[in-house]
């Protein structure tokens, strides 16, 4: 079925001079050749673009980003799969979640220079779209669409892995998947709440094999609490009490 599409959309004529330089930015980003530019203008295109010239709403790159966003959890996983060879599924799925939601995606635009090529609506140019975390995410996802439409699997998996090669720290973000203190504070900045922050509020037993009860404080909240051996698993304890009750 790609094949054919591929063919066909191949098929249409040159690409207008306004768009020849910005195909050649991202043929330097994407590190390949081009064979269908109007597919990647399209990847480019945000939807507030569609009034400019009264596209129709597949023409911009929200079609693009529903296929780039099944391939990128394929290769994703394929990544992981073989990194991880005696992981279970739960693990393998929390690191997939990390790596490929929308925090990390519009992280991973904004070292590539994607910003500097998204296409934005006449009517929305200076409203800073192309730098929000979700027009990231999405042109993201939507080039590899593009890529896989264009070049096929293998070209989208050699982006995909030269971009976690450069900008990803797979063993360090698996490290954090059970830290549950960082995901406490990932989650109060995400929401622009005060940093968490841990107090002792009890210890039991001998000096040596002592029994620490903690309690986490979120924006000057007292909201989960914890126990452990040492202080520090008190807090994460306290930390994973805290998240269950947020969400």
């Amino acid at each position: 079925m790609f094949e054919k599409l591929r063919s066909y959309l191949n098929r249409q004529p040159k690409i207008s001079s306004e768009y020849a330089s910005t195909i050649e930015k991202l043929e330097s980003i994407l590190e390949i050749k081009i064979d269908n530019p109007f597919l990647f203008i399209r990847a480019l295109r945000h939807r507030s673009t569609l009034t400019d010239n009264d596209f129709g709403k597949q023409e911009s790159y929200e079609r693009l980003e529903f296929l780039g966003d099944a391939v990128l959890d394929l290769i994703v996983s394929e990544i992981i799969f073989d990194e991880y060879p005696k992981e279970d599924e739960g693990f393998l799925t929390k690191l997939r979640a990390k790596l490929v939601k929308g925090d990390a995606l519009a992280s991973y635009s904004r070292q590539l220079g994607l910003s500097s090529i998204m296409l934005v609506g006449r009517r929305a140019q200076g409203q800073g779209i192309e730098f929000s975390k979700s027009a990231l995410a999405d042109v993201f996802e939507s080039l590899i669409g593009a890529i896989y439409i264009d070049k096929g699997y293998k070209d989208a998996a050699k982006f995909i892995n030269r971009v976690f090669g450069q900008y990803v720290d797979i063993k360090e973000v698996s490290q954090r998947l059970d830290n549950y203190k960082s995901m406490l504070l990932e989650y109060a900045q995400a929401r622009q709440l005060h940093i968490p922050y841990y107090k002792v509020i009890g210890e039991s037993g001998p000096a040596h094999n002592k029994t620490f009860r903690v309690v986490a404080i979120v924006d000057g909240q007292e909201r989960g609490e914890g126990t452990g051996k040492t202080k520090k698993q008190a807090e994460q304890q306290a930390a994973r009490q805290t998240l269950q009750k947020l969400k």
